[in-house]
This record gives C-alpha cells, structure tokens and sequence, in this order.
C-alpha cells in the first residue's frame, strides 16, 4: 500500500473515531450551536469537531517518527514547529467556540502562532513573478508570511457556512499541493497533505450534510493555518511556480469570497469582521440549491481551481499568465450571476449553521 494512502487512512480512522468523542466533550463544556433566525439547522448541534481533525493530523504525523518508514526520517524541525504554532490556534478555538472572542484578539493570536512557524524555517525566501525570475523578498519574509497565513487561516474560517464545505475545500486544495509536491519529490508536504486530506475525509462522515457535529473555529481555524504552513513548505524547494501562486490559485473560491465580503462590508460601512448571508454558499442557496446541491457546486468549483492550479506547473508562462486571467473571469461572472439570480427580499431558510460568518 502506497505510504501516502496509510497515512491517510490512519488519520481519517482517527478523525472518524475520535468526532463522536468531541460531540460529549462540546456538550460537557457548553460548546453547543443552538439554533436560531441565523441557522439553517434544527436541532443543537456540538461544534468542537475540529479537535478531532487535530488529533488524526498530529497524531498521525508524530506517530509515523516512531514507527519504520520514510516519516522516521524527516527532519523533525517543521513539524515540531508546526504542532508549537498549532496549539494557541486550537486553544483560542476552543475558546471561541465555548464563547465569543473579540476579532482583534483572534487576529493577535494568529499572528503570533505565525511568527512561531517563522522562527522554526517556515517563510517566503522567494515570490512567483509571472514576468520573469522569481522575487528574493529578503526583510519581507517574515511580515509577507505571517501575512500570509493570517489570510488563509481567516479564508477558511469565513467559508465554514455550510456543512461539510471547509473539509472538502481543504481536501481538493491540499490534493493538488500533493500532486505537485510529487512531481517535485518533495516528501514532507505529500505527508502533510496526505494527513489533511485523510483527517478531513473522517470527519466528513459526521459533517455531511445534515451534520451532526460542527468543525467549529477549533477546526476551521487549525485547517486554515495548516493549510497555509503545509503551502509554505513548498518553498524550501525554491520552485518558482510553486511559490504562493500554487495554492492561490488552488484556493480562489475561498480567498475571493473573502475578499468580496471584505469589500462588501467596506462599501456599506458595516464592521469588516460582522457576519452576514451574502457569501457564495449562501447565494446559491437562495438561488434554490438544496445545502447538498449548494456544497457539490462548491467542491466542484473547488476541483475545478486545483486542476488549474496544477495545470500551471507544466504550461509555458504566457499559457498560465491566460488560465489566471480566464480563471479570474470565471470567478467574476459566478459571483455576479450569483447575485443576479438573488431576490430581494432574503428568505428566512438562508441562514449560516456556523457563528458570526
């Protein structure tokens, strides 16, 4: 069996095991989403499932040092400092999950888990320039990587609206970063990516639509800044075409929903940080999609991007330069159809199962 494939499996069974226990564990610390004008699911639902997509991942990952094979011998320093960076993300999760914590505090929190990964290797030594050769960024390593992990940590974390949506955007993005990480050889992130995408295919039992227990911030968070570490690692190599345009592009669906939600808020002078229902999920729901329909079109615009995504490690560069631009298109005529087909009045169904989306 593939080594891959088993650290996949081993890290779905533990997710797949280990979401029940999360279940009792959120209804003994009161980390319940009761249902109310803004939530499109019936009956109290436990968040705190991201905890159980934790352990299958860092489980897993340190296990497979101990054990006979490839994983025991990696170098142990980015994952040592990728499980030091996770842990403020999880606790502040789980804070947030119990009760509400101020934006900036959460933000504060990211930030500082970043630089834990800046300290330990992880970094932007090099930007992809479409225009010729790749970007040393030197003294802007640092500021530009925690940038970018705050980013896509929040990315994720805005687009958990709908069950099982944040697990299976996470799954189809980090499949591509495997994909290329093997054209490369680069070990370390198909382990990575190898756990994401197992972690996240265990939990889907219990988060498919109707869900049964909500990934919460723990898990939204702690998915969004793996994620953004695992991407980080690519780096190390020095691949031009790899660096930051790779998962970008992988991840554009939730990247440009959070911008145009940023933007959204900005025009009408509504705290950045609230919540509403006008994200793309939401959209297509009001459109009339069932929430099933709603996250099938999702994974597919998803799989769609991650195709493209490694399609740009081969194509010459004008070739690439097109498919962005016509991938860009595509994002900009699904957003205003979207909102097109939006009535205007919202009807009361439309609401999001996760808080302050």
């Amino acid at each position: 069996m593939p080594y891959s494939l088993m650290l996949a499996l081993a890290a779905a069974a533990i997710a797949l095991a280990g979401t029940p226990l999360t279940r009792a564990l959120a209804a003994r610390l009161g980390a319940i989403d009761v249902p109310d004008a803004r939530r499109i699911h019936a009956v109290p639902t436990p968040r705190l499932g991201g905890l159980a997509i934790a352990a299958g991942i860092l489980l897993v990952a340190w296990g497979s040092r101990l054990l006979p094979g490839p994983a025991a011998r990696l170098d142990p320093r980015p994952l040592l400092g990728l499980s030091c960076a996770v842990l403020p993300i999880l606790a502040l999760g789980i804070m947030d999950d119990r009760r509400n914590v101020g934006p900036w505090g959460k933000l504060a929190v990211q930030a500082s888990a970043a630089m834990v990964l800046v300290v330990f290797g992880y970094g932007i030594p090099l930007l992809t320039n479409p225009f010729g050769p790749a970007l040393e960024l030197g003294a802007f390593n640092a500021p530009l990587t925690v940038l970018w992990v705050v980013v896509i940590t929040n990315a994720i974390n805005l687009i958990d609206g709908l069950d099982g949506l944040a697990s299976g955007v996470v799954a189809i993005a980090c499949a591509s970063l495997w994909i290329v990480a093997h054209i490369h050889a680069d070990f370390y992130v198909m382990f990575f990516a190898s756990l994401l995408i197992g972690a996240c295919a265990g939990f889907l039992r219990w988060n498919f639509p109707p869900a049964s227990v909500f990934m919460g911030d723990t898990g939204s968070q702690f998915l969004g800044f793996t994620l953004a570490a695992v991407s980080l690692l690519q780096n190390r190599k020095g691949t031009a075409t790899v660096t930051l345009l790779l998962p970008l592009v992988a991840l554009a669906l939730p990247l440009a929903d959070s911008a145009v939600a940023f933007m959204r808020r900005l025009v009408h002078r509504q705290p950045v940080f609230r919540g509403d229902t006008q994200h793309v999920h939401h959209q297509l729901l009001v459109a009339g999609l069932s929430p099933r329909g709603a996250l099938f079109a999702m994974w597919t615009l998803s799989a769609l991007f991650a195709v493209v995504a490694v399609m740009l490690e081969s194509l010459p560069r004008v070739w690439g330069l097109l498919l962005i631009t016509v991938l860009g298109a595509v994002l900009f005529v699904t957003f205003e159809l979207l909102r097109a087909l939006r009535p205007g009045r919202e009807p009361a169904a439309v609401r999001t199962n996760t808080r302050r989306r």
